[in-house]
């Protein structure tokens, strides 16, 4: 009986034993640079929009990455980057320290370069600008949403993300970079050099307009939703009611985004409620932002809109639509409806990745789709001095549409 007991427990011990050599997990340390990859890995593996990971495994992708070998920083950050290019979505990337600490100034301060904001052209590799920033040398040299960067300083945009074009541009003031721009209308090739500035992102200008029919209209141009976005339309709007505004023309044009939340902030200062934006991430789970206190105002709206009109910018156009709020005159928007979160990594540098996609109200997925104004007009290229005048087809045709009775009682 005793050698039968013993008999047993051996075979058990030798089970065990040998269980334990099955699922012995790597035997090798990760070092220091395998690490960083390791956590970049790992972010997108919880993070990402896409379960699938661009149809592929992404266990192996993270081993291919491993089995590289690192001798520096820079082959580190390759590995990454391809890593991250096996997704094919030139939202999530790699951005490198400076790179990093640039992206958070961008949407809190100032930032010296020539003022573009950029995107990359899926179909050409190159890169195109989606809307110059007010007041910017790219807005100066009269660059426009579409335009497409070909070169920086001689250098082809084909093969660079975009963070490495927007380091390429950006430099100490007073200096100029030269960019090869193919134009989106003519498809002429030139040459524009840029003499580079310490650009202030002030996100909004206003103007308080008589209609000929005597009523006031409150013109407000956002430029950008940083974090200063929301308080400066909320003191805007709330200083032109104490001047008797009866109307308000939002001029989103050439707004290429920004914060989410500065987005939503701002969609609940015209909306006493319904909801603002819903979220899908990668299980298919639907969130969902909502208004929940009273408007500033519920005078009638307009909101003007093109093709440089993305991201955070449509957000709020299509909630201001769906709710039935405001009308929207102008062009097609951009159609960009992917979100993206940051994340820390471990050196300094990070990672932007796509986390969800957005619907509007209406639970309309606008990527690669954009947003179908009310009104549609179009626009031929006027310089900045002339927006919202009499040279301003898109402001005029807004003026129209306040003016008409039938149609101030349908945007309240």
């Amino acid at each position: 009986m005793a050698k039968r007991v013993f008999r047993v427990g051996l075979l058990l011990v030798l089970q065990f034993t040998l269980a334990c050599c099955w699922w012995t997990p790597e035997a090798y340390a990760l070092s220091e640079e395998q690490q960083l990859i390791s956590q970049a890995w790992r972010i997108v593996n919880y993070s990402y929009v896409d379960e699938s990971f661009n149809h592929q495994n992404w266990w192996f992708v993270r081993q291919k990455a491993l089995k590289h070998p690192l001798s520096n920083r820079e082959e580190t950050y390759g590995q990454i980057q391809e890593m991250l290019a096996s997704l094919d979505d030139p939202f999530t990337r790699l951005l490198k320290p400076d790179q990093y600490r640039s992206l958070q100034v961008n949407t809190s301060g100032e930032l010296t370069g020539v003022g573009l904001q950029i995107a990359l052209d899926e179909e050409t590799g190159t890169v195109a600008v989606i809307a110059p920033i007010d007041g910017s040398p790219g807005q100066k040299a009269g660059l426009l949403p579409g335009d497409r960067i070909l070169k920086i300083e001689g250098t082809s945009t084909v093969g660079l993300t975009l963070d490495e074009a927007a380091t390429r541009m950006r430099g100490p003031i007073g200096t100029t970079v030269t960019l090869t721009i193919r134009r989106a209308e003519t498809q002429a090739v030139e040459e524009v050099p840029l003499v580079r500035e310490l650009i202030a992102l002030n996100p909004v200008n206003s103007k308080l307009q008589k209609t000929p029919d005597g009523r006031s209209v409150g013109y407000i141009r956002l430029s950008q939703f940083n974090a200063n976005a929301a308080t400066e339309i909320a003191q805007t709007v709330q200083a032109f009611e104490e001047q008797g505004a009866d109307a308000y023309i939002l001029d989103l044009r050439s707004n290429p985004g920004g914060l989410l939340q500065a987005g939503i902030e701002i969609a609940r200062l015209w909306l006493d409620g319904g909801t603002i934006v819903y979220t899908v991430n990668r299980q298919g789970i639907v969130g969902s932002f909502e208004a929940m206190d009273e408007a500033l105002t519920d005078d009638p709206l307009v909101v003007l809109v093109d093709r440089g009109t993305a991201s955070a910018s449509e957000i709020l156009a299509g909630a201001l639509q769906d709710n039935g709020r405001a009308l929207l005159v102008g062009e097609k928007t951009f159609g960009k409806g992917l979100i993206q979160s940051l994340f820390d990594l471990a050196d300094g540098s990070g990672l932007a990745v796509t986390v969800a996609k957005y619907e509007t109200p209406n639970h309309r997925d606008i990527h690669k789709l954009g947003i179908v104004p009310d009104k549609e007009v179009t626009l031929d290229p006027i310089s900045r001095d002339r927006l919202a005048t009499e040279f301003d087809r898109q402001y005029q045709a807004a003026l129209d549409l306040l003016i008409d009775p039938n149609v101030v009682a349908g945007v309240h």
